[in-house]
């Protein structure tokens, strides 16, 4: 009998071959897929701007990683950040137009990745399988 591997160590594997695959389809937009999620955010919050505390929270990173994030969005023209309106100490950062069409074209890439990656499998197949990742999800929150 084949020995089963650990549901964790195929999780990561899975997670490590979507990044990979997806980076180097995005590579051509000079953007990573981690700044993808980051737009993503920005582009479904209320007015497209989020503090930058709230992204932290949102990208579960730490301050430093989401700054040089924001950075270098911010270097490429997608994001834009400002002083708090009422505090200045706190970061606003609002996604650009040219951040939302970005944040398109990747959507389209993610549709493609997502046809790849569940080829084979009935409706009803995908289904059950989001179910099952949505309760291991759960189960570690």
């Amino acid at each position: 009998m084949k020995k089963q591997k650990q549901c964790g160590m195929l999780i990561k594997q899975i997670h490590d071959g979507l990044e990979k695959n997806a980076n180097n389809a995005l590579r051509d937009d000079n953007i990573t897929m981690t700044q993808i999620g980051t737009l993503i955010e920005l582009s479904n919050a209320p007015q497209h701007e989020l503090t930058l505390k709230e992204l932290e929270k949102r990208l579960h990173v730490a301050q430093p990683t989401a700054a040089g994030i924001v950075s270098r969005l911010e270097e490429k023209g997608l994001v834009e950040g400002f002083a708090g309106r009422e505090d200045k100490r706190i970061k606003i950062v609002h996604i650009t137009e040219s951040g939302l069409n970005s944040r398109k074209k990747a959507d389209n890439k993610m549709q493609q990745a997502e046809k790849q990656l569940l080829a084979g499998f009935s409706e009803e197949e995908k289904e059950n399988f989001n179910n099952y990742l949505e309760r291991v999800l759960n189960n570690i929150k």
